[in-house]
């Protein structure tokens, strides 16, 4: 049997740091589907697509990695793509008991899905996308924030 997790997030925009997580990910699941959470009401600064694509350009080549976007509920997309397990990540201690909470949650609504929470490694543990997003607008390079190769400007 398949062991496949969902990695679920804004990713907006994908960072190295998400990267990191995804790639120990890959050691523990023979798949893993990274789904693009799609908030009808929020206005990001890619659009779902551009997210997808530059996640797709990210693990080009790598077969074990699916990208998708959704607009349900985590644990209910979970389950209509076979994924036993939710992948989440912590950075630091604040991050945890967020994760924490969610997965108490998701516990009670979904019992047959694990969640894992994964820790970012030290040297990213500054990486956000939201730090992503704010230095990108006041003009100062990203580059070295995202995956190897990816350029923002390539997304917008």
């Amino acid at each position: 049997m398949q062991r496949k997790a969902m990695f679920p997030g804004s990713f907006d925009p994908f960072t190295r740091g998400h990267k990191a997580v995804i790639d120990e990910a890959l050691k523990l699941f023979d798949k893993v589907v990274i789904a693009i959470g799609h908030n009808t009401q929020k206005r990001g600064l890619l659009t779902v697509e551009r997210r997808k694509a530059l996640i797709e350009q990210a693990y080009k080549g790598e077969e074990r990695v699916e990208v998708i976007a959704y607009s349900s509920l985590t644990g209910d997309e979970a389950r209509r793509i076979g994924a036993t397990v939710i992948i989440r990540s912590a950075r630091n201690a604040q991050d945890f008991e967020y994760e924490r909470t969610i997965a108490l949650a998701n516990r009670h609504i979904f019992p047959d899905i694990q969640t894992v929470v994964m820790i970012a490694p030290s040297e990213m543990e500054h990486i956000s996308s939201s730090l992503v997003r704010e230095l990108h607008t006041f003009k100062h390079s990203v580059d070295d924030l995202l995956p190897e190769g990816i350029h923002l400007e390539d997304y917008l």
